[in-house]
């Protein structure tokens, strides 16, 4: 019986393993290619990775040795000389040679240079905005286009839409219609995708606006009538003049600051402090001398 049992075990075991080998044979390069596959894939990944790391590297060097020529002008025919191994590579070397242009004073040539390299096939679209708002931003184009080009750019959602609002309150501000410009800028001043920065440049812009809004009274100024002084000036009033009687001579009146000065040296020396005595009251008697001038002579009459 155990005889029986072991050679039926063994006969399974055998067609177990002649089955596994069938399905090994019809099924078995499918695991064997995609072992292949990952590896392959994962090779292709790093030597790309490399590639795109040696490009970036040859790149920056490039524009690094661009931007060390000594005028605008020669760093911008050095960067126009550099080549972009992407479309996003080109927005960046665009964005520089647009800082360059404007440095040397060709804003509009800065911002047609950014605007061209916003046409570039294949862009993605915050390198798209960012060059129209720094084209706007450096030589705002017709308003009417500039209005399209920031509204696009200000839609929800997009990168910088705090930005390109702030732009069209300028816009706003700058055509006249100071209230739609001070709505914009506080929206900005509410908003959650503006900067900390953003928003403090915001409060200043609507406070300076409203102090500005205030100051420029309109109402006619009062003006004074001829002979008076104006507002805020005391006129020059001549002290008058106290005329002494006929025949009495003005009083002398010793100065202020001699008195401390004879005291502290009769304090020093009592020699003179004797003859500061005896010069009192000789200058005490002269205005009573004087007031009895005027008693005699009406007397003799």
């Amino acid at each position: 019986m155990a005889n029986t049992d072991s050679f039926i075990e063994e006969v399974s075991e055998e067609v177990r393993r002649d089955q596994l080998f069938t399905l090994f044979r019809r099924w078995g390069w499918i695991p064997i290619l995609l072992i292949l596959g990952i590896v392959g894939g994962a090779a292709w990944y790093e030597w790309q990775g490399a590639q795109q790391r040696v490009a970036a590297q040859s790149f920056g060097d490039a524009l690094l040795a661009a931007l060390d020529g000594e005028d605008p002008e020669a760093r911008i025919a050095a960067l126009e000389a550099v080549e972009t191994p992407s479309p996003e590579a080109g927005i960046i070397l665009a964005l520089l040679a647009a800082g360059e242009a404007a440095n040397g004073e060709d804003r509009a040539g800065a911002a047609e240079r950014l605007r061209a390299a916003a046409e570039a096939p294949g862009l993605e679209r915050r390198y798209v905005d960012l060059a129209l708002l720094k084209a706007e931003m450096l030589a705002p184009a017709p308003e009417a286009e500039a209005r399209l080009i920031l509204e696009a750019i200000a839609a929800p959602g997009a990168p910088y839409s705090a930005l390109a609002e702030e732009q069209l309150a300028l816009l706003d501000i700058r055509l006249g219609d100071l209230d739609a410009g001070l709505d914009r800028l506080r929206s900005i001043e509410r908003s959650a995708a503006a900067t900390a920065g953003l928003q403090q440049r915001a409060a200043q812009l609507i406070v300076a606006l409203e102090s500005g809004a205030v100051l420029l009274d309109t109402a006619p100024e009062v003006e004074a009538p001829a002979g008076e002084a104006p507002a805020g000036e005391a006129p020059a009033e001549a002290a008058p003049v106290e005329e002494a009687p006929a025949g009495e001579a003005p009083a002398e009146e010793a100065p202020a600051e001699e008195a401390p000065a004879e005291e502290a040296a009769a304090e020093d020396d009592p020699a003179e402090a004797e003859a500061v005595a005896d010069e009192t009251p000789a200058e005490e008697t002269i205005p009573a001398a004087e007031e009895e001038a005027p008693a005699e002579a009406a007397a003799e009459e």
